[in-house]
């Protein structure tokens, strides 16, 4: 996603939903976010997995200084204890070495995503141990560049789409699909739109 795509997204956005066009005048458009494709992306989501930014950076440059590159073959080669002496758990480190075998072996086909729809894409992701429907729909949209995606079980998420839409408490992962049928096509930039959204409305609730 870049500045001209999400300017038109967010034109579209505030068309179909007023809440969205009463925050956009507010705090204006999100940056552009994204990521690049491949094994050093999906690595990094299994590190950032249930510990702070901060304490994910650090285990992630430690792994990187390992490899000296984030390629599959490498990290097949430094094996498990290494990976959880840079701070990996045991589960990740697992869930790592799988994903690397899985590029390596052909069976997860990494270089073909890109050509994929967005449902067989999340499909070929979540067959890999410790890639959930989140995780995939996080690298459709910042690293395939998927423009159509709402990642609902995001906890920030949906707890933007409450405030948002004053609702009496938090959507469920179901229910804040529903809610937001009617961005399409344009739900991966309303997606980016709400987080930029919580981060300004907690800043201001805590100010």
């Amino acid at each position: 996603m870049n500045r001209v795509h999400i300017r038109r997204a967010m034109q579209g956005l505030c068309a179909a939903d007023s809440d969205v066009a009463r925050e956009h005048a507010w705090i204006g458009a999100p940056a552009p976010r994204n990521s690049p494709q491949g094994f050093a992306t999906l690595l990094q989501t299994i590190v950032s997995q249930q510990v702070s930014t901060a304490a994910a950076r650090t285990i992630y440059a430690r792994v990187e200084a390992l490899l000296g590159e984030a390629l599959p073959e490498r990290l097949l080669a430094v094996g498990n204890d290494a990976l959880r002496g840079a701070g990996m758990s045991g589960r990740k480190a697992e869930y790592a070495l799988g994903l690397a075998a899985a590029i390596v072996d052909g069976s997860f086909p990494i270089d073909a995503l890109g050509k994929l729809s967005r449902e067989q894409a999340v499909e070929e992701i979540t067959r890999l141990r410790g890639f959930g429907q989140w995780s995939a729909e996080i690298y459709c949209m910042f690293s395939l560049r998927h423009q159509d995606v709402f990642p609902a079980d995001d906890l920030a998420l949906l707890t933007a789409l409450q405030a948002m839409k004053q609702l009496a408490s938090r959507p469920k992962p179901r229910e804040a699909r529903e809610l937001t049928a009617h961005w399409a096509p344009f739900r991966s930039t309303g997606a980016l739109f709400l987080w930029h959204w919580y981060h300004d409305y907690r800043s201001s609730a805590s100010g």
